[in-house]
């Protein structure tokens, strides 16, 4: 088993667009001959655009394009943008009439940084299909939708830390298996290696850490509003060859990560989600790939956490250790 780069996974082209002046983004994946695609929704508040065609019962065989993007429900006209340049690119299921591009979509809760009245919009989704397609700009940090991420919410923005979006993968022989995820949880970060928290909600002082699970066991009333800017969104992407159930098992095992990783997770005021995507024909077996998922995806959460720079007057990890 060695580490590779995300972008040595072929077939899928990623593209990345920002604003930072408002905080937020999105991070635009691209099988110009489509993939195989599953998906797991585990977070009880997503955001999302064409999650039914990924249900195994649906008649889809793949898909053209996932979008995770920034703005919540606000940003999902970014799909727009993408199905536009995709269309103008001959690019999609061909209907008889019009290639239609097959493009799915789940957004993540920043408008609690930044600017709340600026979202991902269709231009945006244009601009980043098209540098998927023609210079291919992928890098973990303050990018695309974990521009405006952040983590430890419990208490409102002011004591949470920010966050980003990561990647990590990995072949074994001729398989190849990573994960890109946009990590921006309610709850504290942990490495899953050590057991370590290495973001989440601070202290008063902002120089070390308070437990979110402690806080809300502090005050076991309901909560209306649990301070909903949230939901860390992930892509699991292989070269083995699977189909669209087979990788909803797979999405569904990848959800592992996220529990060895944050805590708490999967809560009302998430819409974690994790897609997984096969674009090859190497022969592997579905469990291995699903362990392995669950393992790239807890990594992945990792580097999003250190590759992070603190923004919007919110610290990062590396502030913290520096």
């Amino acid at each position: 088993m060695k580490e590779i780069s995300i972008t040595d996974i072929d077939g899928i082209a990623i593209g990345q667009v920002e604003n930072a002046e408002a905080g937020t983004g999105c991070t635009v994946f691209i099988c110009k001959d489509g993939m195989a695609a599953g998906l797991d929704v585990r977070g009880g508040g997503p955001a999302s655009r064409e999650s039914e065609l990924l249900d195994p019962l649906a008649a889809a065989s793949f898909i053209h394009a996932i979008v995770l993007s920034g703005g919540s429900a606000f940003g999902l006209g970014t799909a727009d943008g993408v199905m536009k340049y995709l269309e103008e690119h001959d690019i999609g299921f061909d209907t008889g009439i019009a290639k239609v591009p097959l493009v799915a979509q789940a957004d993540l809760f920043d408008l609690t940084v930044g600017d709340p009245t600026v979202r991902p919009d269709a231009a945006m989704g244009y601009e980043a299909a098209r540098i998927a397609m023609e210079e291919p700009n992928y890098k973990d940090g303050n990018y695309g939708a974990g521009c405006g991420a952040t983590v430890g919410k419990i208490a409102g923005m002011d004591t949470c830390m920010k966050t980003g979006i990561g990647s990590y993968a990995i072949s074994i022989d001729d398989l190849k298996i990573g994960a890109v995820v946009a990590v921006n949880a309610l709850g504290d970060i942990f490495d899953w290696e050590t057991g370590k928290k290495i973001a989440g909600l601070l202290s008063e002082g902002g120089k070390g850490f308070r437990d979110t699970l402690s806080i809300m066991a502090g005050d076991t009333s309901v909560k209306e509003n649990k301070f909903t800017g949230n939901t860390t969104l992930g892509v699991v992407m292989t070269n083995a060859r699977f189909n669209k159930s087979q990788l909803c098992k797979i999405a569904g095992m990848a959800h592992d990560g996220y529990a060895r990783s944050i805590r708490p997770v999967h809560t009302t005021a998430d819409g974690d989600s994790i897609y997984a995507v096969s674009t090859g024909e190497v022969k592997a077996d579905q469990d291995l790939v699903g362990s392995l998922g669950a393992m790239v995806m807890s990594e992945a959460i990792k580097r999003a956490v250190y590759s992070a720079e603190s923004a919007y007057g919110f610290k990062a990890a590396k502030d913290l250790t520096d």
